[in-house]
């Protein structure tokens, strides 16, 4: 493989790092500012009951699932497209569930929650691992997943919190994970050409 000097690539395909960070940084961003206006509506809404936060919940798993299949569809070669396309599906059907189901989405919120936190965050330091390799600050990626695993955890090892506990523990880390898309779409954008 031809590669020019201090370009990384990102697969067997020799797509350059640059080049899929770029492409990507507009999907963090968007998703950033998606997860930051779940965070506002989920402090700011009068009298959010469970019910409100599961259709919020619904709305925001709608949003973030068209941008990833969106990304996925329009994706690169050598690009994330398989992950991404696995985090739209179960977006949309998190959305899906909260149309069609909404009284055992509520049932269950806190465990759909809880594994799906669990599961972003092992993906999200299985993709700074990789990413250690071309980029100087995937440690920040790291620190997000292992603090989407320990949120996961504990509302999986503590289910049964009240509503007010639980309505701010989903806005304070809907606004961390979205506070920290924004922050690396915008690093991304800034550093690749």
């Amino acid at each position: 493989m031809n590669q020019l000097p201090g370009q990384i690539t990102t697969g067997s395909d020799g797509v350059a790092f640059e080049d899929v960070a770029s492409d990507y940084s507009r999907l963090l961003l968007l998703r950033g500012v998606a997860a930051l206006l779940f965070a506002f509506l989920v402090f700011f809404w009068p009298r959010l009951t469970i019910t409100g936060l599961a259709m919020l919940w619904g709305g925001y798993s709608l949003v973030d699932g068209v941008l990833a299949l969106v990304a996925a569809i329009r994706g690169r070669s050598g690009a994330p497209r398989l992950w991404l396309g696995l985090i739209g599906s179960a977006g949309l059907v998190c959305a899906g569930g909260t149309l069609f189901a909404l009284d055992d989405v509520v049932a269950h919120l806190v465990g759909i929650i809880s594994i799906w936190a669990i599961t972003i965050g092992a993906m999200q330091v299985w993709a700074a691992l990789e990413l250690r390799k071309a980029v100087d600050g995937s440690w920040i990626l790291v620190l997000d997943g292992l603090g989407a695993l320990l949120f996961g955890l504990a509302l999986a090892f503590w289910p049964d919190l009240r509503a007010e506990a639980l309505l701010w523990l989903i806005g304070w880390f809907a606004a961390a994970v979205g506070s920290l898309l924004v922050s690396v779409g915008y690093w991304l954008r800034r550093t690749t050409p």
